[in-house]
């Protein structure tokens, strides 16, 4: 059996990300609208019915802007840690106490067999955290919303068979375009986002035997491209001997389409 996985939406504009097992099938996040991770559940024949729950990573409304009007409609609990649950309750509207689950930070919680790590990440949100998936050997490890990769978040997600890595801003983009600067400055912070450069750099220190394959997601439509983001990582991954395109594969990521589902 495996883990099987679809990044619905990746992008400063909502994201939204689907895994499961045989046993259980569950969201992170919901940051476009109730209809629309709906349409995307439906490109990859998942019944939003089916759902077992929503994992939340922060309060930004690019990751929950759907997430109380999914929670009511298909009656899914939401699991939280307590200092996102206290920033977030009241853009979510009326959620029953039934459905309000707290996941606390740094632990481990198992969901039909899946073990599911959290991690904390450095964002200006009250209490950011990620997460890593294990499953009968395999690991999933999302990774995006920090302005760097410590060596504690490396440790937690190194060696994972796939990842989904922040590949936010070229930093020369960003620095020339329209952002006024207290933004640029706060992107460019450690409590921002994570570069093509940077995302690449943290790359060398996760990437392990058994990784097939990176997403690189949360692009900013303002501040990078998808080619050149995959062409950055790809160069400085191939100048330092990672065999891109044949230990492993870079894929892209969209904020308007999901990928495949994806079998680990």
């Amino acid at each position: 059996m495996s883990i099987h996985f679809s990044v619905l939406a990746s992008g400063s504009s909502g994201n939204s990300f689907y895994i499961g097992t045989d046993k259980v099938k569950l969201l992170v996040d919901a940051g476009l609208s109730g209809k629309k991770i709906k349409e995307k559940l439906d490109k990859i024949n998942v019944d939003p019915k089916e759902l077992d729950g929503i994992l939340v990573t922060h309060e930004h409304s690019d990751h929950i802007k759907g997430l109380g009007i999914l929670a009511r409609r298909f009656q899914l609990p939401i699991y939280a840690n307590e200092k996102t649950w206290v920033a977030m309750e009241s853009a979510l509207g009326e959620v029953s106490n039934e459905q309000k689950f707290v996941f606390p930070m740094e632990s481990v919680q198992s969901f039909s067999g899946l073990d599911i790590e959290s991690f904390g990440v450095s964002h200006d949100a009250v209490d950011p955290m990620f997460y890593t998936f294990h499953y009968e050997g395999k690991k999933m490890s999302m990774l995006t919303d920090t302005g760097y990769v410590s060596e504690r978040m490396k440790k937690i997600i190194g060696n994972a068979d796939a990842y989904l890595f922040e590949a936010n801003h070229d930093v020369s983009m960003l620095q020339m375009g329209r952002y006024p600067w207290n933004v640029k400055r706060r992107i460019l912070s450690d409590l921002g986002h994570v570069s093509n450069e940077d995302a690449a750099i943290a790359m060398q220190d996760v990437i392990g035997d058994k990784t097939k394959r990176i997403y690189l997601g949360h692009l900013s439509k303002d501040n990078n491209m998808v080619d050149l983001a995959r062409m950055s990582v790809e160069q400085i991954l191939k100048k330092h001997d990672f065999g891109v395109g044949e230990q492993f594969e870079l894929k892209d990521t969209s904020p308007d389409e999901p990928t495949p589902i994806y079998h680990i």
